[in-house]
């Protein structure tokens, strides 16, 4: 049996045409499931006959919750999703006055090692499909009861080393008889995979690029993140430039901040040289502390002296708010620890 997510209206209307259904019976299942119903025999205007069709060829790949932790503030709400094959992955709905946004996973667990991030800790398990992705978002909107209207591919997993199945989700959202997500509220962060960066320069896509830079030199850079032994920063910066031009679209820099590591005045001028001129957006965002590394966050003070000195040499940069702090809200941590019990 096969994930009817991973299907998009065209292939789902060419199935119905093979087994002896009228074609646009396709667009009906995936209204029904878009508005929640992930029953087949809860689809009221379908045939019985086609809905023992489908039933027989397809299952409608929702995850189930294992754990709903909401904040505090009641502004953050974190998921752990089981797949029917048992693996675990995080989404987290973060509430905000111009909508709900979703921070989704990609891969079940991630191999790129970064330093600051619990989910890379145990490697990559596998990767999602599309369709398992999109559930993410369904499963959510159902335990929610509210509508998400903005995407952030920045959860378990690096997006751009599932290429093909990010892409076609990014697709798939963004169409009007779909989710009808615009690709502007779509955000993609990567560790900086070079090639994949110029090859999705030519996706012709309008989502927002973010890249996890964490340090200003490499020398730095190769200490908690080691992709930058393959791709140096400047190759990096290079390709942003290339994705820009052929996008017209802004670089968001990701940059976490860790105590006595990348948080001073020097760094801060040597970040804002070697972004200087480039149309882009630095993202600074308090690390998360995790039990299995040493990394502490940077104080109030040295995070606000770092962005003074980042406006002052004309880098356009905002603090990211910290939400769902009390619920481990971070990637990775909510899983690990369910895993360790």
């Amino acid at each position: 049996m096969k994930n009817i997510l991973d299907l998009d209206t065209e292939k789902l209307k060419l199935w119905m045409q093979q087994n002896g259904e009228k074609g646009f019976r396709a667009k009906q299942v995936f209204q029904w499931i878009y508005k929640g119903i992930f029953d087949f025999r809860s689809m009221k205007n379908i045939s019985t006959n086609t809905l023992e069709k489908l039933e027989k060829d397809f299952y409608i790949g929702v995850p189930k919750v294992v754990t709903k932790l909401v904040s505090k503030e009641e502004d953050t709400v974190k998921f752990l999703f089981a797949y029917a094959d048992g693996n675990l992955i995080e989404s987290v709905v973060m509430k905000y006055k111009h909508g709900n946004s979703i921070c989704v996973s990609t891969q079940v667990g991630c191999r790129m090692g970064c330093k600051f991030c619990a989910s890379t800790i145990e490697g990559m398990v596998r990767n999602l499909s599309s369709g398992e992705i999109l559930a993410q978002i369904l499963k959510a909107q159902e335990e929610i009861g509210e509508r998400i209207s903005n995407v952030v591919l920045m959860g378990s997993g690096e997006p751009l080393d599932n290429y093909e199945n990010v892409i076609k989700f990014i697709r798939e959202i963004s169409k009007s008889e779909g989710l009808n997500i615009g690709q502007r509220h779509i955000t993609l962060s990567t560790c900086g995979i070079v090639p994949k960066i110029k090859e999705l320069a030519h996706e012709n896509l309008q989502i927002t690029l973010a890249i996890s830079l964490h340090a200003p030199n490499d020398n730095l850079r190769k200490q908690v993140m080691p992709i930058a032994n393959k791709y140096s920063i400047n190759e990096i910066l290079d390709v942003c430039k290339y994705y820009i031009k052929k996008t017209n679209r802004r670089v968001s820099f990701e940059y976490a901040l860790v105590e006595g590591f990348n948080d001073g005045k020097e760094q801060g001028e040597e970040l804002s040289t070697i972004l200087s001129g480039i149309l882009c957006h630095v993202n600074l965002i308090p690390v998360n502390e995790i039990k299995e590394n040493s990394l502490k966050k940077s104080s109030s003070d040295n995070i606000i002296n770092f962005k003074n000195i980042l406006c002052k040499n004309g880098i356009e940069t905002t603090i990211r708010r910290e939400m769902g702090s009390d619920i481990d809200a971070a990637c990775g941590q909510l899983r690990r620890r369910y895993l360790n019990n």
